[in-house]
């Protein structure tokens, strides 16, 4: 492949960081390359700091896309215009902050190919986002075997940190109260590691009349969460919110 103009995008995960080194070594010198970030304030400081540590890396410059109508790139201002959060069809922030800008930016950049940071174990996810977004989807990490584990892996070969949501026990680097996930295990995580964000989830879920939480196939609200009530462990609930908010995803998974 040469002369081809190939999208990046960079979730400032471990995955979506090896995807665009693969991505560099493979094509880079013969195509166009570009790194694009959709900076989310809910996904902390370190997440940014990740993403500088990634550019050195990889000798690369990111750029970040924002959106046009929530230029705040701040899911709880979505959450409050949209007077919605999060249900069986997929979550309004990922519609707002990462879909919608990047689809614009295609538009006005007209790629020929896009990354994504689809592991070994997420080919399902690959073949859905080719069947419902683009055909034109390579996934290095995918067509080189590489697990979510291979990634940290060369991260941590590489000597750069993990973002801070991963050490401190999360399956990803999503935002603190993603309100995709269901679980009563992961908000009962966060009552207790996060207050203040599980506070601020459950003030506007209330104003909302949003029930973020999933107990025995039943809706509930967070005020009414058993704070000794669990689901399953922390590491299935690696819910997508990359690029695309999958239909279902805040179910537990099995």
């Amino acid at each position: 492949m040469q002369g081809k103009h190939i999208a990046v995008w960079f979730s400032c995960g471990a995955a979506s960081a090896v995807a665009a080194k693969l991505t560099l070594e493979k094509y880079g010198k013969n195509n166009k390359i570009s790194i694009l970030n959709n900076p989310i304030v809910e996904e902390g400081e370190d997440n940014q700091r990740f993403l500088r540590d990634v550019e050195k890396w990889l000798d690369v410059k990111i750029e970040h896309i924002i959106s046009h109508r929530f230029p705040t790139q701040s899911c709880e201002d979505v959450w409050e215009h949209e007077r919605y959060m999060s249900g069986p069809v997929g979550a309004s922030c990922t519609r707002a902050l990462k879909k919608v800008p990047r689809q614009r930016w295609e538009r006005e950049n007209h790629p020929d190919w896009t990354v994504l940071g689809f592991t070994a174990e997420e080919q399902g996810r690959a073949d859905r986002f080719r069947l419902t977004e683009r055909e034109t989807l390579l996934t290095p990490l995918i067509e080189e075997g590489y697990t979510k584990q291979d990634c940290f892996d060369v991260i941590n070969n590489a000597g750069l940190k993990l973002p801070e949501l991963y050490l401190n026990g999360l399956p990803n680097a999503n935002c603190l109260g993603c309100v995709k996930v269901g679980s009563p295990t992961y908000w009962n995580w966060l009552r207790v590691n996060y207050p203040d964000v599980f506070q601020r989830r459950l003030e506007q879920s209330e104003k909302i009349g949003a029930k973020l939480v999933v107990v025995k196939s039943k809706r509930l609200k967070l005020s009414e969460l058993d704070p000794n009530a669990k689901g399953h462990p922390m590491k299935n609930y690696d819910v997508d919110c990359g690029l695309f908010c999958e239909e279902g995803a805040w179910k537990e998974k099995k």
